[in-house]
């Protein structure tokens, strides 16, 4: 094995991919990283805002939305490794609002033509997105469940909403009162586990989600500007966030009057946080080294295991590949890599993106994490170009291939 991690060359043309679409507009800026065998290296190109922002730096934060996933999920798995509760509990026990399912007997039925439940939901559907409840891949307001989701204003089937009103309570007592989508275990619907996981939580480990991450995660591995806001101190460092087509873009967020600049109500297990490339990269080389970071266990070998196995079947890993993509499966919080065809990144390896513009994936097999913070929405699930063109030039950057 080659002591160099990467090539200089691949670097180079890592960095021309970067500038290349940022120059096309793909966003006003980006920060990409790439870190190998304990090598990292971060590339800031162009602007943090559209017509002449500054130049973008290296700890810029961003909104990471769902790149929130992950972390939440190892917040859930860090109450397995305590023994506080265990993947086939029942989760109406701290969940109650969950108890006595009713399931809709189709999709577009009305929301009293339902049938019970055939089994409480577990903690184990609740990771692994298969608990009966999440965003529906149709125009808003095809279905009644649709209307009566948006009538509720509920978070975690849609884009973050750090302004909403709703409190953990509000917001489950609204959850609890939907009739199931699918039966327990049965399909694999994005999104709205992650908050249900944020609530379970804060509920058994009896403080806030954000605390509990603060004690048990960031604070650990120094993730110093990871959370659910950007503090008065830091909120210079955050940047514009914008969302439409690229000839088109539009500012939805501004820093100057951010709803990411004080605390939220819900704290969203599914998309709520704010970070840099810096500190996601010292999450990713956690999971990457079993749970351990500077010679202390965060998380357990087998809870990071786990988190980067596939749990669907192949029939829920089809019902989900229009935002799965083709060939990837589902652990906990991340997307697993079973087949890659020709795309990036390679079978086996995890990760996920962010839909306010972020991607991330880490591949065991070449010891190689690649992330990319951009301040522009995806329109679609995979992304603008800049994304896959990023992920498939890492790979370019090995010095051993």
């Amino acid at each position: 094995m080659s002591g160099q991690a990467f090539s200089a060359g691949g670097l180079a043309a890592l960095h021309d991919t970067i500038a290349r679409h940022v120059a096309s507009d793909a966003a006003p800026g980006a920060v990409g990283l790439v870190h190998r065998r304990g090598e990292t290296h971060v590339m800031a190109v162009g602007t943090t805002a559209i017509g002449g922002g500054e130049p973008m730096t290296r700890d810029a934060i961003f909104r990471i939305a769902s790149m929130t996933k992950p972390v939440t999920a190892a917040a859930v798995m860090m109450l397995i490794d305590g023994g506080l509760i265990a993947l086939s509990d029942p989760v109406e026990r701290w969940l109650p609002e969950l108890a006595d399912r009713r399931v809709l007997r189709s999709l577009d039925a009305q929301l009293d033509d339902t049938v019970p439940a055939a089994r409480p939901i577990t903690v184990e559907d609740v990771l692994s997105f298969r608990l009966g409840l999440g965003l529906v891949m149709a125009p808003p307001g095809t279905y009644p469940i649709q209307r009566e989701i948006e009538r509720l204003g509920l978070m975690g089937f849609g884009p973050p909403d750090p302004a909403s009103p709703l409190d953990n309570g509000a917001w489950m007592r609204g959850l609890g009162s939907l009739p199931l989508m699918a039966q327990p275990g049965e399909q694999w619907l994005y999104t709205a586990g992650a908050n249900v996981q944020g609530v379970l939580v804060a509920r058994v480990a009896g403080m806030p989600l954000s605390r509990f991450m603060d004690e048990r995660i960031f604070a650990p591995l120094g993730m110093a500007d990871t959370g659910f806001w950007t503090p008065p101190a830091r909120q210079g460092r955050l940047v514009p966030a914008y969302s439409g087509p690229a000839a088109d873009l539009i500012c939805y967020d501004d820093p100057a009057a951010s709803d990411w600049g004080r605390p939220p109500a819900f704290e969203a297990g599914d998309a709520g946080l704010v970070s840099t490339v810096d500190d996601f990269l010292v999450f990713a080389r956690m999971m990457l080294s079993g749970g351990k970071h500077d010679g202390r266990t965060i998380l357990s070998e087998a809870s990071v295991a786990a988190m980067m196995t596939d749990h669907l079947t192949a029939a829920q890993r089809k019902g989900g590949a229009m935002i799965l993509g083709e060939g990837h499966g589902w652990g906990y919080g991340l997307s697993v890599v079973k087949d890659a065809g020709a795309e990036s990144p390679r079978a086996g390896a995890i990760g996920w993106s962010g839909g306010l513009g972020t991607s991330w994936f880490s591949d065991p097999a070449a010891d190689l994490t690649a992330i990319l913070l951009t301040q522009r929405a995806f329109e679609d699930p995979s992304g603008p170009p800049i994304h896959r063109a990023f992920q498939a030039a890492a790979y370019l950057t090995l010095a051993d291939e």
